[in-house]
């Protein structure tokens, strides 16, 4: 008889900062996936699930698609909407129960206003379902922060190990197979958390740059030379005010636990690099007097409106400051649906004035002078792999405006984070023709236009992302947390 595993996914990123809650209606907007819709959407994609239904063995199992929603990154999940997810789950779950196994997809880094471990919440629901003699493997985002309660309920979680996330699909592969072992070779294993004293700033969390090309390499090292099966390097998720938020690791061992000895050694490996893991922050203003220079075009990474790390997406500054210094051919995408709902009533060629002020306080007051050249619908396919994982993206009703200046503003009805070049090039955007392409985001819009964007330059800007993370009120943290408080090597 074959074995039953269940798929199960609830993934989001919750900017804890970002005061406007995510609802039903953002999972709606995003992916509300149930049965065998779940197969049919991720089968081919460049995604954990995609992963997890290649790598099970099909003559010996039963892939039982159950519950995946994922909303866009933002605030806290409203406490109605999680229940009512986690009610759907629940139900969902026990009509197909027994099952011998359940392979999960949590983000790692979601938060509910009454349960701020949400991970930690549903993962132990689940565990109460099945049982504690069913094996539960999963994926994490390494942007998680991982707390005791995830780590409790599951038996091993795999964190991507690129940032932007380029193996996805690898690893939900790497999960399966672990999966297939404990269930077919009767392979045991045990998992612990090693939560270090520190929060990597977001602007080094890029898995190609150091300090992390050499940290990842010295921690695998160190692990297979132990006997380790996998060690994750969880970067860190630093907007959510949670008690878990920080960096980590996930160690996974078949014999016996790792030893007090090897903890201290992969502590050493994160704790000798902590002046590293803060990097300068560059701002516009310093980078325009030499704006000639650079080799176009220019990708202006918007750290403090980062829509991939839970932000509103509706900062105007870096083009404020562009328009300002009267740069020419650049690009930006906002989304405020009201904006494009009240645009939606002109006709195509016509000519206004518009302000941003009153949709986000860093915007100038000053109005722009624009075209409206385009209004469409903002559906659109990556098929490569790129962060996220995600083939399908849908930006709703679009406004295609161009300012008296030559740039482009593109306003949004459905925030997407700028995983794909597409988001630009579906509207009829030739990005080589740009000089400036600012993008809501640090490291995931990277892997969109690094074969496009001759310079790349992460830019510090207001927000509710912003680089620096000492400037954030924070109540529930772990003290002491380095950059926060000083670390000593021990």
């Amino acid at each position: 008889m074959k074995k039953k595993i269940a798929i199960i996914g609830i993934y989001h990123e919750s900017n804890t900062f970002n005061k406007r809650p995510t609802v039903y209606a953002d999972f709606e907007n995003g992916h509300l996936l149930k049965g065998d819709a779940i197969v049919a959407h991720y089968k081919e994609a460049h995604h954990e699930i995609g992963g997890f239904i290649q790598a099970m063995d099909h003559e010996q199992v039963e892939l039982v698609p159950v519950l995946y929603a994922e909303a866009t990154p933002g605030g806290s999940i409203a406490t109605e909407t999680y229940l009512r997810l986690k009610a759907e789950l629940g139900a969902l779950l026990q009509s197909v129960l027994p099952v011998d196994a359940v392979l999960v997809a949590p983000h790692g880094a979601g938060v509910c206003d009454a349960y701020p471990d949400m991970d930690g919440d549903w993962l132990s629901f689940v565990r109460t379902l099945v049982g504690v003699e069913v094996p539960i493997v999963g994926t994490l985002d390494p942007h998680a922060n991982v707390s005791p309660l995830m780590i409790a309920a599951t038996n091993a979680l795999f964190a991507y190990a690129t940032n932007p996330h380029l193996d996805q699909r690898a690893t939900g592969i790497r999960a399966a197979q672990l999966l297939n072992q404990m269930l077919f070779e009767n392979m045991a294993v045990q998992q612990q958390l090693i939560q270090l004293p520190l929060s990597i700033s977001i602007e080094q969390q890029n898995t190609g740059n150091e300090p992390c090309i050499s940290l990842y390499r010295q921690v695998q090292q160190i692990a297979a030379d132990a006997g380790v099966l996998h060690a994750s390097i969880i970067l860190g998720f630093p907007y959510a005010d949670v008690r878990e938020m920080g960096t980590s690791l996930v160690v996974i061992t078949t014999k016996a636990p790792a030893s007090e000895n090897l903890i201290m050694e992969l502590r050493s490996c994160f704790l000798s690099r902590l002046q590293q893991f803060t990097g300068a922050k560059v701002r516009l203003q310093t980078i325009l007097p030499d704006a000639a220079s650079l080799q176009k075009p220019v990708l202006l990474l918007d750290m403090g409106d980062n829509v991939g790390g839970g932000s509103a997406g509706t900062s105007m500054y870096l083009m404020d400051l562009l328009e300002a210094a009267e740069q020419t051919r650049a690009c930006i995408c906002i989304t405020h649906a009201p904006t494009v709902a009240w645009i939606s009533r002109l006709e195509k060629g016509a000519r206004f004035d518009i302000s941003f002020e009153q949709i986000d306080a860093v915007n100038s007051p000053a109005s722009y002078a624009v075209t409206l050249v385009g209004l469409q619908d903002g559906f659109f396919t990556e098929p490569d792999p790129r962060h996220g994982g995600q083939t399908q993206f849908n930006m709703g009703k679009v406004a295609v405006l161009h300012t008296d200046h030559q740039n482009i503003i593109i306003i949004a009805s459905l925030k997407i984070p700028p995983f794909s070049s597409r988001q630009l090039t579906s509207l009829g955007i030739v990005v080589e023709e740009l000089n400036w392409v600012i993008a809501k985001g640090v490291n995931a819009p990277i892997a969109a236009f690094k074969d496009t964007c001759a310079t790349i330059l992460q830019v510090d800007t207001p927000g509710e992302t912003r680089a620096d993370v000492t400037t954030f009120i924070f109540k529930n943290r772990r003290v002491p947390l380095y950059p926060f408080e000083a670390i000593n090597n021990v």
